[in-house]
């Protein structure tokens, strides 16, 4: 279309010179004593523009010859940013590869290039920025050598440059720098160096997935178990990880807070930290009211705590819980802690699961030991008998059998109660 317009024009121009020149009789007389010259318009009109055009021409082939050397040396300057470039590329090529020695020296090859630029007074809009980048990769190299001196000194020099103009590329630079020396902290098992770095890092650099990543494993190693219990719940809420992933991360680490506490109150207070969802897990409820039965504490609160866990259970009876024998454990431990017996309300919520789920060889053995606690010997006797040779956990046979034994014995009945430990022995 433009070739069109373009052929259309010149048709037109055309058009134009030979209407205006075709029939033009105009002349140009020129007096030059004793001669006098005359010359037509158009002859006129044709020297001016081939004299302004020869003009032009010459004037810009003088330019061209003036600005050769400028030219020669900006192409030298090209050629040296170039290779600085290029050198910096391979440095990183090499690094990814794993050939260490050869992205050290492809590196320090861009650093002597940069340098020689500097030196020569036409310095790289960018060399603050070059630099820390080949700085960092000699360090990452030194890194994988287990070269700690040369990390260390490209590492401080990469932070030196990056320090020296606070622009926003530079700050990011440096932001970089620092998280890698904490992973390269965290690979030397020092938690303290590594927490010091990300300390350094601006508030929202430090609440970026990678630093938070970093975090949770120097807390992890430190064994700040609170600390990292916080960092995994901004990762899981900025979704770093996979829901299962996420969920088990966070359930190790309650896990691992609980197991911390060494008396009840420091439980409770371990107990205190953990949010909703966690207490929900039925792994974390499960432990924090066994080891509140160890330490002696109050068992009516940890059966406060197992609650949700057994209405979680109870309400679908049809669905196989992986966690329902160390529900049952915990609450016959909790029941077994004290020598009054449990409170009624549990007893009537484990009659009421046990009568709707009666093959529930578990509820039957959780219903039995309740009864038994409630000195409701005859009911306790049935419903252990009726567990026990159901039951596929070991160690609550062995306490089905131990209890039945026990009432063999109050009621004078040796031969039971020598078959009763007999089976306790064989398990």
């Amino acid at each position: 279309m433009r070739a069109i317009a373009w052929l259309l024009a010149l048709f037109g121009v055309a058009v134009a010179v030979a209407l205006l020149a075709g029939n033009n009789q105009s002349t140009v007389t020129v007096f030059w004593p004793p001669y006098r010259v005359d010359l037509s318009l158009n002859l006129v009109l044709l020297l001016t523009v081939a004299t302004f055009i020869a003009l032009h021409l010459a004037l810009k082939a003088l330019s061209a010859l003036f600005a050769m050397p400028q030219q020669a040396q900006r192409w030298r300057l090209q050629q040296k940013e170039r290779a600085t470039h290029s050198a910096l590329l391979d440095a990183f090529s090499h690094l990814l590869a794993g050939r260490f020695l050869r992205a050290r020296k492809a590196a320090e090859v861009a650093l002597r290039q940069e340098q020689a630029l500097l030196a020569s007074g036409h310095p790289l809009a960018h060399g603050d920025k070059l630099r820390a980048l080949a700085h960092l990769v000699t360090a990452e190299s030194g890194h994988s050598l287990q070269d700690k001196a040369t990390r260390d000194s490209h590492l401080q020099q990469a932070l030196d440059s990056t320090a020296q103009r606070n622009t926003v590329e530079t700050q990011e630079t440096r932001e970089g720098v620092q998280l890698r020396a904490a992973h390269w902290a965290l690979a030397d098992r020092d938690a303290d160096a590594a927490m010091q770095w990300l300390d350094a890092l601006p508030q929202g650099a430090a609440r970026r997935t990678l630093a938070l990543r970093v975090r949770l494993k120097a807390t992890r190693l430190a064994r700040q178990t609170l600390p990292a219990l916080e960092t995994a719940r901004l990762l899981a809420k900025h979704r770093a990880f996979s829901p299962a992933a996420a969920q088990s991360i966070l359930r190790g680490l309650a896990l691992e807070l609980l197991n911390t506490a060494y008396d009840p109150a420091q439980l409770q207070r371990a107990w205190a930290e953990l949010d909703p969802a966690e207490r929900l897990m039925p792994e974390v409820a499960i432990q924090a009211a066994q080891r509140l039965v160890t330490l002696q504490g109050d068992t009516a609160l940890a059966r406060i705590w197992l609650l949700p866990i057994w209405e979680q259970m109870v309400a679908h009876p049809e669905q196989e819980h992986a966690f329902g024998t160390k529900l049952v454990r915990a609450l016959e431990a909790g029941f077994s802690a004290t020598d009054s017996p449990a409170d009624l309300p549990w007893l009537h919520r484990i009659e009421a699961a046990q009568q709707r789920n009666p093959r529930d060889a578990r509820l039957q053995y959780l219903a039995g030991m309740a009864c038994l606690r409630h000195q409701l010997w005859g009911k306790a006797q049935q419903l252990l008998a009726q567990s026990v040779h159901q039951l596929e956990d070991n160690g609550l046979q062995r306490s089905a059998w131990r209890a039945l034994a026990d009432l063999a014995e109050q009621r004078g009945d040796t031969a039971a109660a020598q078959a009763a430990y007999k089976q306790v022995a064989g398990l």
